[in-house]
């Protein structure tokens, strides 16, 4: 049975989880932006939201590190709740930002999780739910 004070960390290390996502949000959209104006133009949309995997999962990587230690976790398993709670607010945003406000179709939206077309999401999605245990490591062998 947990421990009102164990629960209480808990509740504090997901209300932390999800602050810190808000800006990984704002990051990942600044990146958006920033690559559809620089680097769509010379290597088109596909290959640029292909790069932007990579360029997005450090940026994640870099906001992990700087925040895992405020936001609590510790163990193996708070590391990936948190890694696990990002996925799927960042997946459910995805979808629902891209379709109700880019307006793009579903198709489209779920043609960047089709690995075997070259469509890289899944990977940065693995990576964001692993980035909080790869920060946390990271941060202990500083």
């Amino acid at each position: 049975m947990m421990s009102e004070q164990q629960t209480v960390i808990r509740q504090q290390i997901i209300l932390r989880s999800l602050i810190i996502w808000h800006g990984i949000i704002l990051a990942e959209i600044v990146h958006g932006i920033v690559r559809a104006v620089a680097v769509v133009p010379q290597v088109g949309k596909f290959r640029a939201d292909q790069l932007g995997v990579f360029s997005g999962s450090l940026i994640i990587l870099g906001i992990a590190y700087f925040t895992i230690e405020w936001i609590g976790a510790r163990r193996t398993g708070e590391l990936l709740a948190v890694g696990v709670v990002w996925t799927v607010l960042t997946f459910v945003f995805e979808m629902l930002f891209g379709y109700f406000v880019v307006g793009l179709a579903w198709e489209e939206l779920f043609a960047s999780y089709n690995l075997p077309q070259g469509g890289l999401m899944p990977i940065g999605l693995l990576f964001l739910l692993v980035s909080p245990l790869v920060a946390k490591s990271l941060r202990n062998i500083r």
